[in-house]
């Protein structure tokens, strides 16, 4: 059982209840550095969206590309990449935070990258500490998790490292309920990564998180986030989760901060209307106020093959 700096990585439960919650064993706390101009962050390396103020959440979904072991100097470099991805999230200090790909190792590196405010749940895809996570990452000034959960994107979703529907890579979903500890309000947040190459799967996946969602207390506000691997508002999977299963795409409901940047560049320049596969999606009792596709740099470099998705939010 791994320990960090200011805890103990705690284990639980078997079957569709099993999961490891990672105690936060970051380095003490620093000033935020300012980064260079971007076209996300603008002068003075200001946040696109920031701490939330008052009752609002700020809500991230970040596929942060898993360690490859690409050689330094590379643009998929995580030697590179992680300072970078730090600078980043001190600027932007998300609520919560979902991300996919991360490698336990990642997981443990961002966790002390982070404010030593921050914390983490998660489990690996294949089961403890093997595969990537879909670890979601939470201010615990601000919120306080009551209950999580993992299941996979499979037949047999409370089976640990399952995958059916003609996928080859193990897919699989974490959610944590939350209380905001400035409003006493509760939220579900789901983190997820459907399937790359087939497209069954995704739309079963789809399906699956679809109805799981439906399982919750239908009064509690719920938000979505994840690396679909399918374009936004033309594919089944958007169709099965916004249409049918009663989600919006914050994209289309709230303040957009920034252009409508493609959310896979690949370390290339952003491009503005190409394929939106991340999205945040929340039900009918969050109110979206503000969002952005943040195509942060510094000097150059980019966090992630990615763009983080943000949503400034309100429960209701």
């Amino acid at each position: 059982m791994a320990v960090s700096r200011r805890g103990v990585l705690g284990a639980a439960g078997a079957a569709g209840a099993a999961g490891i919650a990672g105690v936060a064993g970051a380095t003490a706390a620093s000033a935020v550095p300012t980064s260079p101009a971007s076209p996300a962050t603008g002068a003075h390396g200001r946040a696109v969206i920031g701490p939330a103020g008052r009752d609002r959440l700020h809500v991230m979904s970040f596929n942060i590309r898993y360690d490859a072991g690409a050689a330094p100097g590379t643009p998929d470099s995580w030697t590179d990449r992680r300072p970078v991805l730090e600078r980043f999230l001190r600027v932007e200090q998300p609520t919560v935070m979902g991300v996919q790909e991360a490698l336990y190792h990642q997981v443990k590196q961002l966790d002390g990258d982070l404010d030593r405010d921050y914390d983490w749940i998660g489990l690996g895809r294949e089961g403890g500490g093997r595969g990537e996570f879909m670890a979601v990452y939470f201010d615990t000034r601000r919120v306080e998790p009551l209950d999580y959960d993992h299941f996979w994107l499979s037949d047999t979703p409370n089976v640990i490292g399952s995958a059916h529907w003609g996928n080859t890579v193990i897919r699989m979903t974490t959610w944590v309920r939350f209380a905001d500890r400035r409003t006493g309000k509760e939220f579900i947040h789901v983190n997820t990564h459907f399937d790359h190459r087939s497209e069954n799967a995704r739309q079963r996946g789809a399906a699956l998180v679809r109805d799981r969602i439906a399982d919750f207390d239908p009064a509690l506000p719920v938000v979505l986030t994840g690396d679909f691997n399918t374009p936004a508002e033309s594919s089944e999977s958007y169709r099965v989760l916004v249409t049918e299963g009663g989600l919006a795409d914050t994209w289309n409901t709230g303040e957009r901060l920034t252009p409508a940047w493609g959310t896979f560049p690949d370390y290339q320049a952003p491009v503005e209307g190409g394929s939106r596969m991340d999205w945040v999606l929340a039900n009918e009792r969050v109110e979206v106020r503000r969002v952005a596709i943040n195509t942060y740099t510094h000097q150059g470099r980019y966090p992630s093959d990615h763009a983080p998705v943000q949503a400034l939010v309100r429960l209701v």
